[in-house]
């Protein structure tokens, strides 16, 4: 199994468009993912972010890992996600390794933070086997379709071991 990670093209869109199909991936994106054109236009705008990758596992990509949110203190945010078919192989927390051995040595970023919901435990397994240590829950902080979720915080240091 061989985990790169590399830029996002154009010619992703129906991964991405697939990838958005699956009924927890609706809300991960802040306009919605329904068209071959809207799955281009996500890509487009995640150019224009800070450093997002198309996770490719032999060759076929299958996920996306970003940091964004960087600022004067060398802190960044990470966000990741894998199309259903490549969940529960490793591949996240693969991913997220890789991004933050980049982060840390090639943008030189010195504290990497992340947080999933306190009902997602496959997303705290990728950030625990990605060396993100849990520092704490944030009460209600997130808000879908009515209902308030707790998140759990995670942060992985450029002087942490890798996971």
């Amino acid at each position: 199994m061989r985990i790169e990670l590399r830029e996002w093209r154009e010619e992703d869109a129906p991964v991405v468009l697939r990838a958005f199909q699956a009924p927890d991936m609706a809300r991960q994106s802040a306009l919605p993912v329904l068209s071959l054109q809207d799955a281009v236009g996500w890509i487009a705008g995640w150019a224009k972010k800070e450093h997002a990758f198309a996770v490719t596992l032999d060759g076929r990509v299958v996920g996306n890992v970003a940091v964004t949110n960087i600022d004067r203190h060398a802190n960044g945010w990470v966000s990741y996600w894998t199309v259903p078919e490549a969940r529960g192989r490793g591949v996240a927390s693969a991913a997220v390794r890789l991004l933050a051995e980049w982060a840390f040595e090639e943008r030189g970023l010195f504290r990497l933070e992340l947080g999933h919901r306190t009902n997602n435990p496959a997303s705290c397994r990728v950030a625990l086997r990605a060396g993100f240590r849990a520092e704490g829950i944030e009460r209600a902080k997130l808000l879908y379709d009515g209902v308030r979720y707790d998140v759990e915080r995670h942060a992985r240091l450029a002087t942490d071991e890798a996971g």
